[in-house]
């Protein structure tokens, strides 16, 4: 039904968990959207398909990100994308993450 996107970064604990929640929440809180209501759904039958893109896909929580969503039924993936900036100096990297998140319904075709 709708695909959002976001950005998120951890510019100082090079915190890649950090980073693709900061996505997540960049993706969900620019646009307000109201799906649910307007299909007649309840808000938990959301399906909600998240792909988090970082240099080190294994270095991200995947359980702490799901306590991000206050309904619907999500899923996570991370997969190697998103940015790793080495800082000048040698004073560390900054980690950028990108998110796509899907909402979708299980829905059934109308019957005339």
């Amino acid at each position: 039904m709708v695909t959002q996107f976001g950005m998120g970064s951890s510019i100082r604990s090079r915190d890649y968990t950090q980073a693709a929640a900061r996505a997540i929440r960049d993706a969900l809180w620019h646009n307000s959207l109201n799906v649910a209501d307007a299909f007649g759904f309840p808000k938990e039958a959301m399906l909600i398909d998240v792909e988090i893109g970082v240099q080190k896909p294994e270095a991200v929580e995947v359980a702490a990100l799901l306590g991000i969503f206050p309904y619907g039924q999500p899923r996570v993936s991370v997969v190697k994308g998103g940015l790793d900036v080495d800082k000048p100096g040698g004073g560390g990297t900054s980690v950028i993450a990108n998110a796509a998140v899907i909402v979708s319904f299980d829905m059934e075709p109308g019957h005339d």
